[in-house]
């Protein structure tokens, strides 16, 4: 039975309390009566998370948390105690614990604090930390490679832009001379490898590269003009800014991707924008 994980367990047998759910190697887990269904019957697999209840029990929920064991999420601090801050992860009556000597610097009730999920060695329990240096780093071999698509988590920000987490696993910098639309703290995004170093540095991009770059763009300028109503008011002469503002793209991709649907006859320019041609 994995603690911290989505895993699909097969129904047992049927108590008053819920389900019983059993594993491969026997191991049974209950699924309370407000997580089922009542077309649910004995030898049914069912997809569920499993954790510890606010009671220590381990029991199983068909939500979808918002962080998983050996994951890095963004998470909104809902209360404090005198021993720890206790975060929204997506399940209900039941919040994850950040100890106070897992913190770095301490949170605020409110606000979003980046976090990663572990189980605890000695409890079982799922377990939140600000301090994720020992579990995200770059070292030889890295997972990744450039060109790669990755998940994005942004962790800080700096002078030069933010310190993201790609896939669970990497520290990564994703510049802000190369964004195009607005980066928050805690933001979860897709993105692009573009380079890494020889002592394993490794720059993101939100976009693209190449041809992949071009036709992606091309998709969303003609799903921005559908979305507004076949007119944008800016062209191959407007200014970088209202082009990153209106398409969230650079002026030298918007061009090209521009210069495609030209081309393809499905749009004309006008003095003041670009016209989709019905």
């Amino acid at each position: 039975m994995r603690t911290g994980e989505i895993q699909t367990l097969k129904v047992s047998r049927i108590s008053d309390y819920g389900l019983f759910l059993i594993d491969d190697e026997g191991a049974e887990v209950l699924l309370p009566n407000r997580f089922t269904r009542l077309d649910m019957k004995v030898g049914d697999e069912v997809t569920v998370f499993v954790y510890h209840d606010s009671e220590d029990r381990l029991v199983a929920s068909t939500e979808t948390p918002l962080i998983k064991a050996g994951e890095v999420a963004a998470l909104k601090v809902v209360d404090k105690s005198i021993h720890g801050a206790f975060l929204d992860w997506g399940l209900s009556g039941k919040h994850l614990f950040l100890p106070n000597r897992n913190q770095h610097g301490g949170v605020i009730a409110g606000q979003k604090t980046v976090v990663y999920m572990y189980i605890d060695e000695r409890t079982g329990r799922c377990v939140a930390t600000n301090k994720i240096k020992p579990f995200v780093y770059n070292e030889y071999p890295l997972t990744v490679k450039v060109g790669d698509e990755v998940d994005i988590l942004v962790a800080s920000e700096m002078p030069m832009g933010f310190r993201v987490v790609i896939d669970n696993r990497h520290w990564a910098m994703l510049y802000k001379n190369q964004l195009f639309s607005p980066v928050h703290i805690g933001d979860r995004k897709r993105g692009w490898v573009r380079n890494i170093t020889e002592d394993l540095r490794i720059d993101v991009s939100l976009q693209q590269t190449g041809l992949a770059e071009v036709e992606t763009a091309v998709v969303k300028l003609a799903k921005l003009l559908e979305e507004h109503g076949g007119v944008l008011p800016i062209n191959d002469r407007s200014e970088p800014q209202e082009v990153a503002r209106i398409t969230g793209m650079s002026k030298k991709v918007f061009k090209r991707a521009l210069g495609m649907l030209l081309k393809q006859g499905k749009v004309r320019q006008t003095e003041h924008g670009i016209e989709r041609i019905k």
